[in-house]
């Protein structure tokens, strides 16, 4: 269990830039929900029934935003109730800080840079020419291959493995397990037998960018791979090479991207959608859960389905579905009456 910090109400209000309302010098020690927070806790209300939970929990004060009935509670009034929570959280739980140095069981060639402020944990294997930045963690059993460069800022999870020659932006979080630049699938067929594509490429991953675990980001075949500044990625993605996903994306888990395919900026990608090779995906663009996307799609566009069709004709399509078996029913009935008539 993380350990909390010590807060008063007006400390938490200054910093999420709230309006206090009651106690401001009411110390709040965590953050829960109102089914489970406890005496001491900050709890968060996004509408009347969150506010009416809120009220009865044991919480000590309130986030919320909107015009709620007054409360026998501390209030912390915000703009936007989850984006403050997503800030408040870590002012009671903040991030472990980095132990800085080099693990005696790591492995670095001696013409790899590691910023001094960096962390290199157990087992980690860093190559030749490759660079670590300032202040980033590679928390144990990390491979980073020969002439990667890891920016600023960054936290590798247990078992991250980087191949040769991929770039990684500052403030980039990867969680344990996935597999940056390792070959794209491609293969030709010669003579009968199946001949490998060499993958020759690389991956470059933005600033900002979060991939969940054991998701696997491949190198390009020729020229790079690249996720765009501030995409972030949930655990069992596949990025096949030369994909570019654009930025501020959001991608779920089990999605999976074939080779060649641009996404436009903040797209979302629902659960375990599949999306063909060389396409073009605009804008903005909502991709439902389940979907496979085999056409290009236009900027700003929502689409469901398999094939993917905008989402409201894909809607229509599956309530009329429903209707199939008593359709069938009806038709046999007129079947049978056409049948009579003609005897």
């Amino acid at each position: 269990m993380i350990k909390a910090m010590s807060l008063t109400a007006s400390q938490v209000a200054d910093q999420l830039r709230g309006e206090i309302i009651g106690d401001g010098t009411i110390r709040l020690t965590g953050f829960g929900p109102a089914d489970s927070a406890k005496s001491g806790d900050l709890t968060f209300a996004e509408t009347d029934e969150f506010f009416a939970a809120a009220e009865h929990s044991q919480a000590s004060a309130i986030l919320l935003a909107g015009a709620f009935a007054p409360s026998k509670k501390v209030l912390i009034r915000v703009q936007n109730a989850r984006v403050a929570m997503a800030k408040a959280l870590p002012l009671f739980f903040p991030q472990d800080e980095s132990q800085q140095g080099i693990h005696l069981s790591a492995v670095i060639h001696p013409t790899a840079q590691v910023a001094p402020t960096a962390q290199i944990g157990p087992h980690c294997v860093v190559g030749e020419r490759a660079r670590i930045g300032a202040r980033s963690a590679l928390m144990g059993g990390n491979h980073i291959g020969r002439d990667c460069l890891i920016g600023d800022d960054v936290r590798l999870f247990p078992n991250v493995i980087v191949y040769a020659d991929s770039q990684i932006g500052s403030r980039v979080t990867i969680h344990a397990g996935t597999v940056i630049g390792s070959d794209g699938y491609s293969y030709v067929l010669d003579a009968g037998r199946h001949l490998k594509v060499p993958q020759v490429g690389n991956v470059i991953i933005g600033d900002d960018v979060e991939i969940g675990a054991n998701s696997a980001i491949d190198r390009g075949a020729l020229g790079s791979t690249i996720i765009g500044q501030g995409s972030k990625l949930d655990n069992l993605v596949h990025v096949a090479h030369n994909v570019v996903l654009g930025r501020h994306c959001i991608i779920t888990g089990q999605v999976g991207f074939a080779g060649s395919t641009r996404l436009g900026d903040y797209c979302m990608v629902a659960a375990q959608s599949g999306i063909a090779d060389h396409l073009k995906i605009g804008n903005q663009v909502v991709i439902g859960a389940k979907s496979g996307v085999m056409r290009d799609i236009p900027d700003g566009a929502r689409v469901l389905g398999i094939p993917a069709m905008p989402d409201k004709q894909a809607k229509r399509q599956m309530i009329a579905a429903q209707h199939l078996p008593e359709l069938i029913r009806r038709v046999r009935e007129l079947e049978q009456r056409v049948r009579q008539l003609q005897s």
